[in-house]
């Protein structure tokens, strides 16, 4: 064999040898890259795992690599943080413990409820106090691990962001953010239970008797002691948490309420009129009596009362506190309606008689002086005094507008004329009896008091005869008039006697034994007397005293003149005495005396004047006519028939016809002085 041959084989079988080789060392290079890769696939989630993991390994081995002084500081200001943050915590876990009791009923434990109102409200100032104290701790150490890289950034973060918002929330300053408003909802309950303690006990005073200003002057309180007690223990708490207001806002809608209740039923609602609604004082007399004993019932016995409930209640918080809920009671249970009827009445039209209902007014004021003083004299009344001075100011000027005036008013009736029927004019009558009203012991004192307030406003001197004294120049007055209406009946003689008669009997009868009566003297009184015994005499001699001379017996005694001339003689006499009795009974049938002792005393006279020489007369010559055919035209009237007659004259129109039916008043003395100047009749 070829030498180069087998040498060529030789160098073959070691190329494919060394291919076999690289074959089985690529082969086993891919089965380590594929059992690499297979690793590498499974070790990918375990290497995010701890690269995850990594932030926190970092945390924790951080201390290690922080300060060493650091290192040892934080524990003391961790665990100076960490002590006011777990006291607070425990503050709050108590405050929820409470809840409980607090969202209950006050009224089945009020001292309980009390107790643990004031145990929450003390948990709060702690909390209140204390928490600021616990967020600024926090904060600091927060703030040194920062600065001191000894804990995670993100976690820091997430600290300060907690504590920002609780900063947020403490500078806030609201409650509710510390206990979930359940202060809140506690305090609103015990204002509920204030409000049921109050509505409970305040019951309307029963208005049983008529007679108000009869009653007992100052009523006791209308609350018990133990319930006066409970509403200052709630009160207690209610302020101190900043509710007075609202306590003072349900106390006055409650017992102001209570007073409007009572001064119900006294019907009231004649408070409310307006001058508009009525014409003239009198129309309201009965109001203004009825005023003065509802403001004396509403003073001494329910704004008394109130005062000293307000007193009790109110007290331990001050003057100024409980005066001024009294005031509002005041006002809005009714003291300004009162007030206001009196100046309606001021503002009404003036005439004598409202000055009696201006008396009876200051003397209803004068007599509360010292209540009013006492209850609304404090600085809360400020409304009530000015309104009450302005009625008195109205009242004083009023009355005496009024009482000067009356002087010039009866002067100016002067010039009306006489009452046609010769009565007693209703000036005459009204002026003796006001004037007798006012120097009574129920007017004068309050007249003259009235009249030296009013000089002294206007700087004045006051005189102690000057009531007396100004009495006595409206009495002259009336006198005058009295003697200008006499003459004004120019040709009627037997009417002015009669109208002299009727009033100088009227003065003398209704002012005996009267105040005004001794003012004027008994000599005075005896002369109207003697006025009424002259101007009667006249009054008969001028008038029913010429009646019997028609029928005198001249001629007819001895029948000289034969039978037929003595009928007609009789015939004659009996005509011209009919005649004569027929004018002068027509006329007189309208006159009227007033007095009904003078009226019967006068009419008897003129019975005992007519009636026995008529009675005489028909006797003895009635027969002579009595068979006549036309004995009814001469004997006309019976002696019975003339008696009645006689008896029936001078009656005033209301007794005349059987019935009377009142007049409605105007702004004068009865239809007789107006006191806005107008002219009127006396009658």
């Amino acid at each position: 064999m070829d030498p180069s041959a087998n040498g060529n084989d030789f160098k073959n079988y070691n190329c494919i040898d060394n291919l076999m080789a690289a074959k089985k060392s690529l082969k086993l290079s891919l089965e380590k890259s594929k059992t690499l890769g297979l690793a590498l696939q499974k070790a990918g989630p375990r290497v995010e795992e701890i690269n995850l993991r990594l932030p926190s390994l970092e945390a924790a081995v951080r201390p290690i690599r922080a300060d060493k002084d650091a290192l040892v500081a934080v524990g003391g200001h961790i665990n100076r943080a960490v002590g006011p943050a777990a006291a607070v915590l425990k503050v709050f876990d108590a405050v929820h413990g409470l809840e409980k009791s607090l969202l209950s009923d006050p009224r089945n434990d009020l001292p309980g409820y009390l107790s643990v109102l004031k145990r929450l409200e003390e948990a709060l100032r702690f909390l209140g106090d204390n928490c600021g104290l616990a967020i600024q701790w926090l904060e600091d150490i927060v703030e040194y691990l920062e600065d001191n890289r000894v804990a995670d950034g993100r976690y820091l973060s997430y600290l300060k962001k907690s504590l920002k918002g609780l900063r947020e929330l403490q500078n806030d300053g609201e409650r509710i953010h510390l206990d979930g408003g359940l202060l809140h909802a506690a305090l609103d309950k015990l204002e509920h239970e204030f409000r049921r303690l109050l509505m409970e006990h305040s019951v309307p005073l029963p208005m049983s008797s008529p007679s108000l200003g009869e009653q007992a002057c100052i009523a006791p309180s209308p609350l018990p002691v133990t319930v006066v007690q409970k509403l200052q223990a709630v009160l207690g708490r209610l302020i101190a948490n900043n509710r007075l207001e609202n306590c003072i806002t349900i106390y006055v809608e409650v017992r102001s309420s209570n007073v409007r209740a009572s001064l119900q039923a006294l019907d009231l609602d004649y408070l409310e009129i307006s001058v508009s609604e009525f014409n003239d004082v009198q129309s309201i007399e009965e109001y203004i009596g009825q005023w003065g004993k509802h403001l004396e019932f509403a003073v001494k016995h329910l704004f008394e009362a109130e005062f000293k409930l307000c007193n009790d209640v109110f007290e331990r918080i001050g003057l100024d506190v409980w005066m001024g809920c009294f005031a509002k009671i005041a006002a809005q249970a009714g003291i300004l309606a009162f007030l206001q009827f009196g100046k309606t009445v001021t503002e009404s039209k003036k005439d004598p008689i409202k000055l009696l209902k201006l008396l009876d007014i200051f003397a209803s004021l004068n007599k509360l002086r010292l209540d009013f003083n006492r209850l609304f004299g404090g600085a809360a009344c400020t409304e009530i005094q000015n309104l009450t001075r302005d009625l008195i100011r109205r009242v004083i000027e009023g009355a005496a507008e009024i009482f000067w005036e009356l002087f010039v008013q009866v002067e100016l009736q002067r010039q009306s004329p006489p009452p046609q029927d010769g009565s007693v004019p209703r000036l005459v009558s009204f002026i003796t009896d006001y004037c007798n009203k006012l120097l009574g012991d129920d007017y004068k004192p309050i007249l003259t008091q009235v009249l030296v307030i009013h000089r002294s406003w206007k700087h004045e001197k006051f005189q102690e005869m000057i009531l007396v004294n100004e009495v006595l120049k409206i009495i002259k007055a009336v006198g005058l008039n009295l003697e200008t209406w006499v003459k004004a009946y120019n040709d009627a003689t037997t009417l002015s006697c009669l109208f002299a008669m009727n009033n100088h009997w009227h003065l003398y009868k209704h002012l005996k034994g009267t105040r005004l009566g001794e003012l004027m003297g008994d000599s005075w009184l005896r002369e109207h007397e003697q006025c009424k015994e002259y101007y009667s005499t006249v009054f008969l001699r001028e008038s029913w005293g010429k009646l019997p001379g028609h029928l005198s017996r001249e001629g007819l005694i001895l029948f000289s003149g034969g039978r037929a001339t003595a009928r007609d003689l009789v015939k004659k006499r009996l005509k011209t005495f009919n005649e004569a009795f027929d004018d002068m009974y027509k006329k007189q049938s309208g006159w009227v005396i007033s007095e009904r002792d003078l009226r019967e005393k006068i009419c008897q006279l003129i019975v005992q004047t007519v009636l026995p020489v008529y009675r005489s007369f028909m006797q003895n010559y009635g027969p002579l006519v009595e068979q006549d055919a036309s004995s009814s035209k001469y004997a006309k009237y019976t002696v019975q028939g003339l008696e009645q007659m006689l008896l029936a004259l001078f009656l005033p129109r209301r007794e005349r016809y059987g019935s009377f039916k009142a007049r409605p008043t105007s702004g004068k003395f009865d239809n007789g002085i107006d006191l806005r100047h107008t002219a009127s009749a006396v009658v």
